[in-house]
């Protein structure tokens, strides 16, 4: 049933993370304000430049707990230059060395248990794509609709490895039970989905792997086989990766939902942004069965820190994801009417066609889309009646 206030971490690490995240805090403000719902809000420092400042930690102490405690977790981006120019790293207690700002981002993923990385990829209505440095519309909301999920907490992200002076290596770890619930998460979310495929309908899961090559692949695809069994009403299908990576260009409209490992899906989640205008559109959900945390994925940039000049979208979207997520875990109305007023209200810009950060073709600065993207939000909740709650 719905609670009467959701406790929601942010964490706006570094760069753009820190101005998108404040957008996305003023849009949280809006919903309670039009729906009723209340939310109590944790912000969280952390990244490279916290590490940078406190020299042995990338968030606080406790910062783990308070992620564990939240209903939801919003997660700007992270990752920093030091002042010889290079990404700031640091070195974990057993002497392995990692991005900082790896805690609240790889580290939640794992110490939450959020196995599969959710990236819903549709392209919206009049959306034009940036090629050659050319806007145009070349794919459509008609052949563009699809969810691709990877594997979330091993695979090349297992931490395993080791480095010497000539010689480093990663090992890439593929288990039974992780791929098999996140195979199964795939052709649930496929069952769920209100159409299959934009090219012909059908309900489709596709597995993405490197079995000629690989033996986790071979695991995976194994695993994939057994569970589809399960879904007679779903059709599976494969493909290899390095083929995935030009038919998600070339075909988009033949997929519906696909699942991969881990390293495969980030590099093809990136890629298929493309899809619906960059980076600066596209949301990674990291979802697992008790807690959930949402992003843009577009990174930290820090050449466009303070300059007023990213796409807020992934971030206000990210949000809208997280207010779905709450509202189906809750059975909270008002968070699914929240969710559905935020899509439509980027929606309506990108089909208005104003106003858009330059990645989109536009002109206007980040505070000006984030504050259009708000009074459509502000319209669209005063249009429809507030749902009562007993409970404030």
């Amino acid at each position: 049933m719905p609670k009467a206030s959701y406790d929601l971490v942010l964490l706006p690490g570094d760069g753009i993370g820190v101005e998108v995240v404040g957008h996305a805090r003023r849009l949280i403000d809006l919903v309670a304000n039009g729906t009723g719902a209340a939310f109590a809000i944790d912000e969280i420092p952390c990244g490279g430049k916290f590490y940078l400042e406190h020299k042995s930690r990338d968030w606080p102490e406790g910062a783990e707990a308070r992620c564990r405690a939240a209903d939801a977790i919003l997660l700007g981006a992270v990752g920093w230059n030091g002042p010889d120019g290079q990404p700031v790293t640091m070195t974990d207690e057993q002497g392995t060395q990692k991005m900082a700002g790896w805690s609240p981002v790889i580290g939640n993923r794992i110490a939450l248990d959020l196995y599969a990385n959710i990236r819903p990829v549709r392209c919206l209505l009049g959306t034009k794509h940036g090629l050659s440095g050319t806007f145009r519309e070349v794919w459509s909301p008609q052949n563009v609709d699809m969810v691709i999920i990877r594997e979330n907490t091993e695979g090349l992200y297992s931490g395993v490895g080791e480095r010497t002076a000539d010689r480093a290596t990663d090992l890439r770890v593929i288990t039974r039970r992780a791929s098999e619930r996140v195979i199964r998460a795939a052709f649930e979310l496929s069952r769920r989905r209100d159409n299959g495929a934009p090219g012909d309908g059908k309900r489709r899961v596709t597995c993405i792997v490197k079995h000629n090559v690989l033996s986790g692949c071979r695991l995976f695809l194994d695993v994939f086989r057994e569970v589809a069994t399960h879904y007679p009403e779903i059709e599976p299908d494969v493909a290899i990766v390095d083929s995935f990576a030009m038919f998600v260009l070339t075909q988009p409209e033949r997929y519906d939902v696909c699942v991969t490992t881990n390293m495969f899906g980030d590099i093809l989640t990136d890629l298929a942004s493309v899809l619906q205008g960059g980076m600066g559109m596209a949301v990674g959900c990291n979802v697992g069965d008790d807690h959930a945390m949402f992003e843009p994925i577009h990174g930290s940039a820090p050449p466009l820190a303070g300059k007023d000049r990213a796409n807020p979208m992934a971030m206000l979207l990210a949000t809208g994801e997280a207010m779905a997520w709450l509202g189906r875990r809750f059975s909270d109305d008002r968070l699914l009417r929240a969710h559905t007023a935020i899509e439509a209200a980027v929606a309506t810009l990108v089909e208005r066609g104003e106003p858009l950060t330059a990645d989109l073709g536009g002109s206007a600065p980040q505070s000006v889309v984030a504050a259009a993207v708000h009074d459509e939000v502000r319209r669209r909740l005063a249009c429809e009646p507030t749902t009562p709650v007993s409970a404030r």
